[in-house]
């Protein structure tokens, strides 16, 4: 065993040895003695003194003393020279949690600890490498391991993965790494632990594909990951979205026998539904309970969910059903997501009753009822009854947000009630509820039906003014109204200018031919396609055939076939000795 001066909490800024966390906050554990210590603890001040405390003048008057404690001043605890404590009494403190120290600059053994004969053991070591790693204390961490180094303690397997361990947890994954390749080449192996802590750290820091590389890794040295392993990378996987990398995890699990934890088909249950593949989900669902484990209400209102938005809202039904019987309660959830899926299947009636039923028997009823209720009548054409269950939210205590707002002022402007709409919308502004991109749309929209197009292109500006950024819907709203209104050149102007923003939709232009060739005006439509092959932003021939398309699905068939048989937007005309391609404009001229 070999002796050393490890205890590292004096600092020249300490009046005493202090065993207290960094942050004046730290809770400070109380260690009680028992047998009561056999020296004085009650004896005179001391004179003042230059060892073991550096740059103190005085000491500080005597601590108040506490029966069968350590004596304990200004939330700190006190040993003056006058009464060292034996060895086996700090040796307690190295276990503790609480343990910190001052900057490593001043990390500088005291000499009265050679005087007591401290020795720093490898279980002694271990524990603080844990308890520092614990707290996030990289670097009385790393005190602790060049000690550790200087007394020639060959760390062991265990001392190595509570290093990385604590490594991991502060986000110094590149010293990590290093730790990791001293483990690679030296006598000491890595284990699964220290592949886990590993994989973790880089799932921490977004590196997802460098921790799959660690598993693949450990199998090239007949390693075998646990369960640990696999969740830590599918809980990575699902977070970026990546379902079929979990998915693929979770399949390898089964084949190499590994345990699979509720958690793990919790997650690909998730992935699965969000993609729209609730059947599949569902097939998991039922591998699940074959397996013996117990479901719960999430898994449940997962794929109720999903079955309701893709329409098959029977077995949502028979799936709310099952879990009632299963001795489950459904929660606010799992009702929200029962009548939102009715409403969007338009059995509003059977919505309502379920959405009374929650009331009736004080179930939390969120603004979640409300909006989809209210976005289902107001589709239905019953916006008188959406106004009222609008105004009813407020009395029964629950504030609409911008989705029900949004949900009525739709509803409004569809069926021409712009100006009952506009109300609603300043007094979104007036209570403080957010404006998003959506009701700008909305109302862009209704307000080009009602050929109010100057006001509608104020909003577009003001929406503009206030920081929204635009979205493919809501450029699709204007550039419609624009060239239904006749503003074709307005439009292609609005165009040019997000295009550089990346929210033009790639059928942008496709949208407007079509319009325009919808309402009659065939002329401005082939004036259009000519703009668009002029400014060099698509090819003729696709310009060409979604004018043909257009023409046929307008009914102008004559002249969809004369395009079709004719050189006109791809061929050319020689005019002495320059050829001109022939204008899409020349069909309705000709």
């Amino acid at each position: 065993m070999v002796k050393a001066n490890v205890f590292p909490f004096i600092s020249s800024r300490s009046s005493a040895l202090c065993l207290t966390g960094r942050h004046p906050k730290t809770l400070i554990r109380r260690t009680q003695v028992k047998p009561l210590p056999p020296f004085n603890l009650s004896g005179p001040q001391s004179p003042p003194l230059s060892s073991p405390y550096r740059n103190v003048e005085s000491l500080p008057k005597p601590p108040k003393l506490l029966s069968n404690s350590i004596s304990i001043f200004s939330s700190r605890f006190i040993f003056t020279p006058s009464y060292l404590p034996p060895p086996e009494w700090i040796e307690p403190f190295i276990n503790v949690s609480d343990l910190a120290s001052t900057n490593p600059q001043d990390l500088q053994p005291s000499p009265w600890l050679k005087e007591i004969g401290f020795v720093m053991s490898m279980s002694s070591a271990n524990s603080l490498i844990k308890n520092f790693g614990g707290l996030g204390l990289v670097e009385e961490l790393l005190w602790v391991w060049r000690r550790m180094k200087e007394n020639g303690i060959e760390p062991s397997l265990y001392t190595y993965n509570f290093l990385l361990n604590g490594l991991v947890n502060s986000m110094f994954i590149e010293s990590a790494e290093r730790v990791f390749e001293v483990m690679e080449n030296g006598k000491i192996r890595a284990d699964v632990v220290s592949y886990n802590t590993m994989i973790k750290g880089y799932c921490k820091v977004g590196k997802t594909q460098k921790a799959m590389e660690m598993l693949r890794a450990m199998e090239t040295i007949s390693l075998e990951p646990d369960k640990i392993t696999y969740m830590t990378l599918m809980q990575a996987c699902y977070s970026e979205g990546n379902f079929d990398s979990c998915l693929s995890l979770y399949h390898e699990m089964g084949e190499k026998g590994c345990e699979v934890p509720p958690h793990a088909y919790s997650l690909i249950i998730g992935g699965l539904c969000k993609e729209g593949k609730c059947l599949e989900g569902y097939a998991v669902f039922e591998n699940m309970i074959r397996n013996g484990l117990r479901t719960n209400v999430v898994i449940y209102t997962t794929l109720i969910d999903a079955f309701a938005k893709c329409g098959r809202m029977e077995e949502a039904l028979k799936l709310f059903e099952r879990m009632k019987a299963d001795g489950l309660e459904p929660d606010e959830v799992s009702y929200g997501a029962i009548v939102n899926g009715l409403c969007k299947s338009g059995r509003l009636d059977e919505a309502m009753e379920y959405f009374r039923f929650c009331r009736a028997n004080q179930g939390a009823v969120n603004a979640l009822f409300y909006s989809s209720l209210i976005d289902g009548l107001g589709k239905s054409g019953r916006v008188d009854e959406a106004q009222k269950l609008f105004e009813d939210m407020a009395v029964k205590g629950c504030p609409p947000d911008s989705y029900c707002y949004n949900a009525l002022i739709d509803a409004l402007a569809k069926c021409g009630r712009v100006n009952e709409a506009l109300e609603l919308f300043n007094r979104m502004d007036d209570e403080g509820c957010d404006q998003t991109v959506y009701t700008y749309t909305i109302l862009i929209s209704g307000l080009f039906r009602e050929h109010r197009n100057e006001e509608a292109l104020k909003f577009w500006d003001m929406m503009i003014d206030k920081g929204i950024t635009p979205t493919a819907a809501s450029f699709r709203a204007l550039s419609i109204g624009l060239c239904l209104s006749g503003k074709v050149t307005r439009a292609c102007k609005i165009l040019d200018d997000l295009a550089p923003m990346g929210i033009i939709p790639d059928t942008a232009f496709e949208d407007m031919i079509h319009v325009l060739c919808k309402a009659g005006r065939v002329k401005e439509a082939c004036k259009l396609a000519d703009g668009i092959v002029d400014r060099g932003r698509e090819i003729p021939g696709r310009i060409r055939t979604v004018l043909i398309n257009a023409l046929r699905k307008a009914g102008s068939a004559d002249l969809a076939m004369k395009l079709m048989h004719s050189k006109i937007g791809i061929g050319y005309d020689r005019m002495g000795s320059i050829k001109k391609r022939v204008k899409f404009r020349t069909l309705v001229e000709s």
